[in-house]
């Protein structure tokens, strides 16, 4: 299933279980009076962030997600059931908003965080609580009260450390396969990214890292051009950006100077980020010329690298080490 990093969803809550009208029936006790207990609570709706998920594309394609309703009293004042709550994983970084009000209800940004999204009917009163000395056998009991049910849309944005962001055909696929487990889809020709991809890469100094790979921006990025700002939004959450630069194009200062200008255009933070320069596939001759352009021009750390061979790859795992050990969390 592709990667889907934006849906609305139906969840309704469980409802509350009828109270029970029922009398004591039993040998030598005449007259026993009402013994009807309550109702169970129904289940509530919860949204869990876990790592067991990636992105929404698991909850496409389902009409409504519902919590188990609370069973009904019975004689004996005995309790009914509660029901089971349903429980939802989605990735740390969903922005949970109630379609009707208009209204953000959290932003999981952690993992291991809940958030009730529907709450269930409280179980009905049995007829053991409507006794009284006028109404000594009292016919009469609570329903169960209506689940909560809402419209909600989930909105993700990758948490990353770092971000690689880069024209069509630039490398980042390449570089992301060779410093951490992924395997995304490579190929000589224009966005063969259609999705974000995330890999970690281990290291001994500074643990755990994740690195996302965003698809390739072209100029307007900013305003939907190609695969836009769809995927900008993912750069909002990264504690870093990798511009990765293909060195051997005709023109690599001004493809630095595009991926730039969409950024400030994008705003929302991402065009300040801390960042380095990755000036990719110096095993072509004519990238000498494009590294020396870019080291010239770029107003931050550029280092060179050839994807394919491998070479400058250590130089720049230090780098992003470096780079991401003096920010927060």
């Amino acid at each position: 299933m592709p990667f889907l990093d934006r849906i609305r969803i139906k969840v309704e809550a469980g409802k509350g279980g009828n109270g029970a009208v029922s009398f004591r029936r039993e040998k030598f006790v005449p007259r026993g009076g009402p013994d009807g207990g309550d109702g169970g609570r129904g289940g509530d709706v919860i949204l869990r962030t876990t790592t067991s998920v990636q992105d929404l594309s698991h909850l496409a394609g389902i009409p409504l997600f519902k919590a188990e309703n609370g069973g009904p009293g019975m004689g004996a004042k005995r309790h009914g059931k509660n029901g089971w709550p349903l429980v939802m994983d989605i990735p740390a970084g969903t922005i949970v908003r109630d379609v009707a009000a208009g209204l953000v209800l959290k932003d999981l940004d952690r993992l291991d965080e809940d958030l009730v999204v529907a709450r269930g009917g409280k179980g009905g009163r049995g007829n053991c609580h409507f006794a009284s000395a006028v109404n000594q056998v009292p016919r009469m009991s609570e329903p169960g009260e209506p689940p909560e049910t809402r419209e909600l849309e989930l909105e993700l944005k990758l948490i990353a450390d770092v971000g690689l962001v880069g024209l069509p055909n630039a490398g980042k696929s390449t570089i992301l396969s060779k410093v951490s487990e992924a395997r995304p889809k490579i190929a000589p020709y224009p966005f063969t990214t259609l999705y974000p991809q995330l890999g970690v890469t281990e290291t001994d100094l500074f643990g755990r890292l994740v690195v996302a790979d965003i698809p390739g921006l072209i100029k307007g990025a900013h305003r939907g051009v190609g695969l836009g700002d769809e995927f900008l939004r993912h750069i909002e959450r990264t504690r870093c950006l990798v511009y990765v630069v293909d060195a051997s194009a005709p023109d690599p200062l001004g493809d630095y100077g595009t991926l730039r200008a969409e950024l400030e255009a994008y705003g929302r933070g991402v065009d300040v980020k801390p960042h380095i320069v990755v000036a990719n596939k110096m095993d072509i001759p004519a990238a000498k010329a494009g590294l020396k352009a870019l080291k010239r021009e770029a107003k931050s750390p550029v280092i060179p690298m050839s994807a394919l061979t491998g070479k400058g790859l250590d130089e720049f795992v230090k780098s992003i080490r470096s780079l991401v050990s003096g920010l927060p969390a």
